[in-house]
C-alpha cells in the first residue's frame, strides 16, 4: 500500500474558554520541512507540536497553522502605549508639515505594527494534552488523505510496469529473428566486399559469434523482468516510506532499458525501447510524490 506526500488535515480542539484550528497541509519533498505558524500564547509548545508533527509525518514540505479563536468572549487584547506614543509625534509634525488634518491620527495609529497585541493569556500544561489530541487528530486527517492519494498512485505505478513488461516480452519475441537478421547482414556485407571465397569461413563464424555475444540483449531482459517484478513486490509490501525505495529501482529499470537500446540495432525494438523510456519517466514523476 502506498501513502502520497499530498494531503490536508484540519481539526478543532476546545481548550478551556479557547477553540484552537488546525490545519495542516503536506506536499511533496526529499525530507521534513515544517513551517509552523502558532498563536503567541503556543509559542512554549513548539518545540512539542514539531517533535509530534515530525515522528508522524517523515517527509514532505509540511505547513501547520494553528489558529485561535476564543469560545463564548472576544479575544483579549492590550494596547503598547510606548509604541504608539512613538508613532505619534512624528505623525503630527508630519501633518502640520503637509498641512492635514491630525484629528484621526489615533485609528491609524492603531493600525500600525506592534501597537495592538494580543493578550498575554497562556494554557496550563494539562490543557496543553487537549490541544495535542486536536493535533493528533489532524494528523490522522491529513493521513487519510494521504492514504486515499495514494491508491491513485499506485493504480498508475501499476499501470506504467504493466506497459515496460508488455514491451519486453514483444522485444523478446522479435529477439531471434534480429539474432539471424544480424548474422545473415555481417555475412552478405562480408562476402560484397572481400568475395565469398576470400575468407576463412571457420575465421568468420567465430567473428560472427563475438558480434552477436556483444549485441546479446537476453542478460538486460532477464534483469529488467527481475527489476519489474521487484517494484511490483515493494508496492504490494506494507511498509511505509518506501518511496526513494521506489525510486531506486526505476532507476535500475532505466539502467536496463538504456542498453537495450544501445545494443539493439534494430528500429523496431528501438521504436519499443522509447515507448518503454516514455512509460519510465512518468512513473518516476509519480514516484516523487509516494511517501
Amino acid at each position: 500500500m502506498l501513502k502520497s506526500m499530498t494531503g490536508f488535515g484540519r481539526a478543532e480542539a476546545l481548550v478551556g474558554d479557547k477553540r484552537f484550528t488546525i490545519d495542516i497541509k503536506s506536499l511533496n519533498g526529499k525530507q521534513l520541512d515544517l513551517q509552523l505558524k502558532l498563536p503567541s500564547l503556543l509559542k512554549p509548545f513548539e518545540f512539542d507540536i514539531r517533535k509530534i508533527v515530525a515522528e508522524k509525518l517523515n517527509r514532505g514540505s509540511v505547513d501547520c497553522l494553528i489558529s485561535l479563536k476564543e469560545a463564548g468572549q472576544s479575544i483579549p487584547v492590550s494596547i503598547n502605549t510606548q509604541v504608539a506614543r512613538s508613532y505619534y509625534q512624528p505623525l503630527v509634525e508630519l501633518a502640520k508639515e503637509l498641512n492635514l488634518d491630525s484629528s484621526q491620527l489615533l485609528s491609524s495609529i492603531l493600525k500600525l505594527p506592534d501597537v495592538v497585541a494580543a493578550g498575554s493569556d497562556s494554557i496550563e500544561p494539562t490543557q496543553w494534552e487537549e490541544l495535542k489530541k486536536g493535533i493528533e487528530k489532524a494528523l490522522q486527517a491529513l493521513d487519510t488523505h494521504r492514504t486515499q492519494e495514494g491508491k491513485g498512485l499506485e493504480a498508475d505505478l501499476i499501470a506504467r510496469i504493466t506497459r515496460i513488461e508488455q514491451l519486453q516480452k514483444e522485444i523478446e519475441a522479435i529477439e531471434p529473428a534480429r539474432r539471424d537478421k544480424v548474422r545473415q547482414g555481417l555475412k552478405q556485407v562480408i562476402e560484397e566486399q572481400v568475395g565469398q571465397e576470400s575468407y576463412d569461413k571457420n575465421r568468420l563464424e567465430q567473428e560472427l559469434i563475438y558480434y552477436i555475444e556483444k549485441m546479446d540483449i537476453s542478460e538486460e531482459m532477464v534483469r529488467l523482468r527481475t527489476h519489474c517484478a521487484y517494484f511490483r513486490e515493494q508496492l504490494n509490501g506494507a511498509e511505509e516510506g518506501k518511496g526513494k525505495k521506489l525510486s531506486f529501482i526505476l532507476q535500475e529499470i532505466g539502467r536496463e532499458i538504456n542498453t537495450t537500446g544501445s545494443k539493439a540495432y534494430d528500429a523496431t525494438i528501438q521504436r519499443f525501447v522509447v515507448e518503454m523510456k516514455d512509460e519510465l519517466e512518468k512513473a518516476k514523476e509519480q514516484t516523487l510524490n509516494v511517501l
